[in-house]
């Protein structure tokens, strides 16, 4: 019997965003380029719509023309308002076409997604073996309900839940972005101004480098361990720099940046990777986030010789009272956080902070103290707002979901009108400390040895 044939498009779908980060986007290229190595699948495009600034009518002149079996589009934590509309212009311009969806927010809401009208939904487990589960049932003919791990079906106008599991993938089995069909001319505008406090470096091309997935710290507000697991899952120091040096040979890269709920988790690990790092003269720039935990003046040290310009690090609250919504290795004070600078700054490291305004139990004075005591030091701050991920549910409006974008306070925070205005002007107050990472990424790479070299 002959294989089937499936065209797969796999899209990021246009979307407003409140936030950019390339590490979560590039994650449509790694589903993509896993579907690829299916025996099934035929033909994979890719497109980040939101990205691209793709209008309707091109969103629209793809799905009509590109004649696909499946279209597996991504769902965030705050872009639900717009899939609606994604989906009516998938049916009407794609009839054949079997839609499923995955993303951070399936991973933790599976059953929100069963209003939608989807075929089906990635709800646990690794993207990459859900959505090819789908793609791979669709071409064997329908799936019987509840048959794949991990993946909400609709079978006959009914959802019916997995009954195990989703697949996770060993860290070998990973498969790193194809560089070739990411749009990084859109990357370097999303970044251009320092004022967004995105996650990138303003005026340098970054190579995002998946380095590991799952986080044992449990903080509440992440939803790392919810879709990824709590176990650090890694991809091996050889593979990591293997990646890192055939895509700098092939495109003009400035900087790495290792997508990594805690980077530095994995001593041994962190360790080795610097080192192979240092013996190719430490000719690669690069930024990462951990914990203040995890990090020592022997290890900050070492990252700076191997080339880190930029430590990102949860300070979250400097204040006691906000102690108590923290895991216990994340409850730092403010000599902790200025051994810390000390480090970087002898390291030549721009230290950077992330503070949440509205933690529980702390006050927006509390919030601006932390910021106050994070600047005296030398570091750059990060502040967003706090999300309740406890108060999500499958029920909730579309509209209600997107006051969890940590971007809009809870109606329950601050209620005075004050308050609330010196919290908004934390988060959206205008900059006067502006990254200097950009310059010390130009320095380092004038002063590498030429690729190929070691040191």
């Amino acid at each position: 019997m002959a294989m089937p044939a499936l065209r797969v498009l796999v899209i990021w779908p246009p979307q407003v965003l409140s936030y950019f980060n390339a590490g979560h986007h590039n994650l449509i290229y790694s589903v993509a380029d896993y579907l690829r190595r299916q025996p099934e699948v035929d033909q994979v495009d890719t497109l980040d719509a939101s990205v691209e600034s793709q209008t309707w009518k091109e969103v629209g002149d793809r799905l009509h023309q590109g004649g696909y079996d499946v279209v597996a589009v991504t769902n965030d934590l705050d872009g639900v308002d717009g899939l609606t509309r994604f989906l009516t212009y998938t049916r009407q311009l794609a009839p054949r076409a079997r839609v499923v969806t995955f993303g951070r927010l399936s991973g933790m809401l599976p059953r929100m997604f069963t209003r939608f009208d989807l075929d089906a939904i990635v709800g646990s487990g690794d993207y990459e073996p859900g959505v090819a589960a789908f793609v791979r049932a669709v071409g064997e003919g329908p799936p019987t309900a509840g048959a794949l791990p991990g993946v909400w079906l609709r079978t006959d106008g009914e959802w019916s839940e997995p009954t195990a599991p989703g697949g996770v993938l060993l860290a070998q089995d990973w498969v790193m972005p194809d560089i070739s069909e990411i749009p990084y001319h859109a990357y370097d505008w999303l970044y251009r101004d320092d004022q967004n406090k995105f996650c990138g470096i303003p005026g340098r091309r970054e190579l995002v480098v998946p380095a590991a997935r799952g986080c044992p710290v449990g903080c509440d507000y992440c939803e790392v361990p919810a879709v990824f697991g709590k176990p650090d899952r890694r991809a091996s120091v050889e593979q990591v720099v293997r990646y890192i040096e055939e895509s700098f040979a092939a495109l003009p890269f400035e900087y790495v940046a290792f997508y990594a709920p805690t980077f530095t988790l994995n001593r041994s690990w962190t360790t080795r990777l610097c080192e192979q790092l240092m013996e190719r003269g430490a000719r690669y720039p690069w930024k990462c986030a951990t914990t203040v935990h995890h990090l020592d003046e022997e290890l900050v040290s070492l990252m700076g010789r191997s080339g880190c310009v930029r430590v990102s690090v949860g300070v979250e609250t400097l204040a006691e009272s906000g102690h108590a919504a923290l895991p216990r290795l994340k409850r730092k004070s403010e000599s902790a956080v200025e051994a810390l600078a000390a480090w970087c700054e002898r390291a030549g490291i721009e230290l950077n902070c992330f503070v949440i305004v509205g933690l529980p139990g702390t006050s927006v004075a509390d919030a601006e103290a932390a910021i106050a005591g994070v600047r005296a030091v030398g570091g750059r701050v990060r502040p967003t707002m706090y999300s309740p991920h406890e108060q999500l549910h499958p029920g909730m409006s579309v509209d209600a979901l997107a006051l969890h974008n940590r971007q809009i306070l809870p109606d329950d925070a601050f209620p005075e009108p004050v308050e609330r205005q010196r919290a908004y002007d934390i988060v959206f107050g205008r900059e006067q400390r502006p990254t200097r990472v950009g310059e010390q990424v130009g320095e380092r790479r004038a002063a590498a040895p030429a690729a190929g070299s070691r040191s």
